[in-house]
């Protein structure tokens, strides 16, 4: 299955603003998305295009900030996709909650594949997914569900999460082990990837609202939290808990490492997608240009950060050295 639409916007309406960043040389641009798209997740992929998830209108988008095209590609009936991420076979992977089902979207062919959950399966709210170091997808649903998809034999499985309600943000660390932390109910857990159990790791901090997780170079787990403000980090291998925050009303909502294990966050209450310096333990500010960015979700490639601005239906692109063509 196949549908696809393409809107030529044009480098002068596609690139909205080029703001400098003195502090540490970085620049950051915006790029404009049909009206409407409400973009959630976003997903850079290898060729120097980015997926993003138009939510409001059921699509996965792609975008080519050389040219300023948009292609957008239906995805079902009642679609309404919530992450995105690009496989380790360079294809776009959906967690679609609309269709409580994980598409795959051939980065070639554009051919769309409907992976849906077994029958009977109640709504799960799926949101977000990682591919574990066998290559199979681990998704979440917040309804309080957590499950799996082998791309090679097809196989779905659905599994209740252990205290029900709640898993959203889910990452791999480098080793390919898949940790996903709960919104509702305020924990972090690893996911025995042979078993498909789950085993709950408590935060030091209650009711702190872990929304999105991410792992550095080393294995530390980083958390966004919605709740206390905080971004924390679990060191797996010590156990041992740290965290910070940058102001008292913080709202974390998405959090990233890049390639230099600096962390990446975005901030609701300032409008803000913050770095934060591991190192000195110091936050930088990027505030948008634009009020009500609601910035949803942050991914890389080496030298690029790029997030989805739900609430004015645009990408956002911090580059951390010079891109070339862009």
């Amino acid at each position: 299955m196949k549908t696809s639409t393409t809107f030529g916007l044009g480098p002068a309406l596609l690139l909205l603003a080029v703001l400098a960043a003195p502090v540490s040389g970085q620049t950051v641009r915006y790029y404009e998305l049909p009206s409407g798209s409400g973009p959630h997740d976003v997903a850079p992929a290898h060729d120097g295009t980015v997926w993003y998830t138009a939510q409001r209108t059921g699509k996965l988008g792609r975008l080519d900030p050389r040219s300023g095209k948009v292609e957008e590609i239906q995805l079902g009936r009642g679609s309404a996709p919530h992450g995105v991420i690009v496989g380790p076979d360079g294809a776009a992977w959906v967690t679609d909650g609309g269709q409580n089902a994980v598409v795959r979207v051939d980065s070639s062919t554009r051919a769309v594949k409907v992976f849906p959950l077994p029958a009977g399966t109640p709504y799960t709210n799926m949101n977000t997914a990682a591919f574990d170091g066998s290559g199979v997808l681990w998704w979440t649903g917040q309804s309080g569900y957590y499950g799996s998809v082998n791309p090679e034999t097809g196989e779905v499985r659905v599994i209740e999460a252990p205290r029900g309600r709640g898993p959203y943000g889910i990452a791999a660390t480098p080793k390919g082990d898949i940790y996903y932390v709960s919104l509702a109910g305020s924990h972090l857990a690893k996911i025995d990837t042979r078993t498909g159990a789950a085993a709950v790791i408590e935060p030091p901090t209650p009711q702190q609202g872990a929304r999105r997780v991410w792992s550095d170079s080393k294995g530390h787990l980083w958390i966004s939290e919605w709740l206390s403000g905080q971004v924390s980090m679990y060191d797996p291998a010590s156990k041992q808990w740290k965290a910070w925050k940058p102001a008292d009303r913080s709202q974390m909502y998405a959090v990233y490492v890049d390639e230099r294990d600096k962390v990446w966050l975005s901030e609701w209450s300032t409008n803000a997608i913050l770095r934060f310096d591991p190192e000195t333990e110091k936050f930088e500010r990027f505030p948008s240009d634009q009020p009500h960015a609601q910035v949803r979700q942050m991914l890389r490639r080496p030298g690029e950060v790029w997030g989805a601005e739900s609430g004015t239906d645009r990408l956002v692109l911090i580059a951390t050295r010079p891109t070339a063509g862009r």
